[in-house]
């Protein structure tokens, strides 16, 4: 049985037309039809139903998907072991991270990660959504928080604090709050993509203060929330690795500093069960681990 038409076949049913993943192979769509068509010859039933409202698996196309992944995974894992013996890990790594995230524990740590492992190469998707790693192909994803799937793994590589922040400009214009309660009068960059990071947990000693924020301005993008911050457009909560060096080169000013934005939150890198044990894979992770520790 040819693995390429498998591997298509998986890549079919997760991206869910034939179109899509003919686009992602940048092949026609006459050649995924041709291949899934050769697929169900050989295995002599129909592994898909095809109708107007899209595809569907059939219930023999349901058990072949299934050996089908687990086939792809061994000779995935087979072919990165023998490699990785003889040159060291190698091959392409899809990562997902949010855009923040990127910027402040990624992108730093990849210069390091090429001169480790020259032969490894890395396709970063930067975006705050959280993406389907089976569908969209990711074979770690970067996240703070746990992952509550069964079919997932994660493994804390790191943590991360946030603060409050606003530019001098915003200062001198409107003050800034000598106290959580006068928040509610300031202008606040909230979050539109990820309600969770509206919802701000102050703490001092044994006070504690929450507010729920509905921002003057708001962004879906973690980044674009701290360039409006910059900006001067109101105060924002942003992750401490990012902004302290902009505290320091004068760009923004700490909000309530003696207030403790929240306790650290942990990082981790999350990949699918069956994947976790390729060496390229556990080669990033190491690494990522290993940058994050001193900082």
């Amino acid at each position: 049985m040819n693995l390429d038409d498998t591997a298509l076949f998986v890549r079919i049913v997760e991206l869910g037309t034939l179109s899509a993943a003919a686009r992602e192979r940048q092949v026609p769509v006459s050649q995924v039809t041709r291949a899934l068509a050769r697929l169900e010859a050989q295995c002599g039933m129909r592994l898909l139903h095809r109708s107007t409202h899209g595809l569907s698996l059939t219930d023999e196309g349901d058990t072949f998907l299934a050996h089908a992944r687990r086939l792809l995974d061994t000779a995935a894992e087979l072919a990165s072991e023998l490699s990785g013996k003889l040159a060291g890990p190698s091959g392409w790594v899809r990562l997902s991270v949010s855009t923040i995230i990127a910027q402040a524990l990624i992108v730093p740590a990849l210069p390091s990660l090429a001169e480790r492992h020259p032969q490894l190469h890395v396709d970063l998707l930067a975006d705050d959504r959280i993406a389907d790693m089976a569908r969209d192909g990711i074979d770690i994803a970067v996240r703070t928080g746990t992952p509550a799937s069964d079919a997932l793994v994660a493994r804390r590589i790191g943590a991360l604090t946030r603060r409050l922040y606003a530019a001098p400009a915003y200062a001198r214009r409107h003050g800034l709050p000598e106290h959580p309660d006068a928040l509610a009068a300031h202008r606040l960059i909230g979050n539109s993509g990820i309600a969770a990071l509206n919802q701000w947990r102050l703490v001092r000693g044994r006070e504690t203060h929450e507010l729920t924020v509905r921002g003057h301005t708001r962004s879906d993008n973690t980044a674009v929330v701290m360039l409006l911050a910059q900006h001067g457009l109101g105060i924002a909560r942003i992750v401490d690795i990012v902004a302290e060096p902009l505290v320091a080169s004068g760009e923004l000013v700490r909000v309530l500093p003696e207030w403790q934005a929240e306790a650290p939150v942990p990082v981790y890198a999350v990949m699918l069960q069956e994947r976790h044990r390729l060496p390229k894979i556990r080669a990033c992770i190491d690494h990522f681990a290993q940058w994050l520790a001193p900082r």
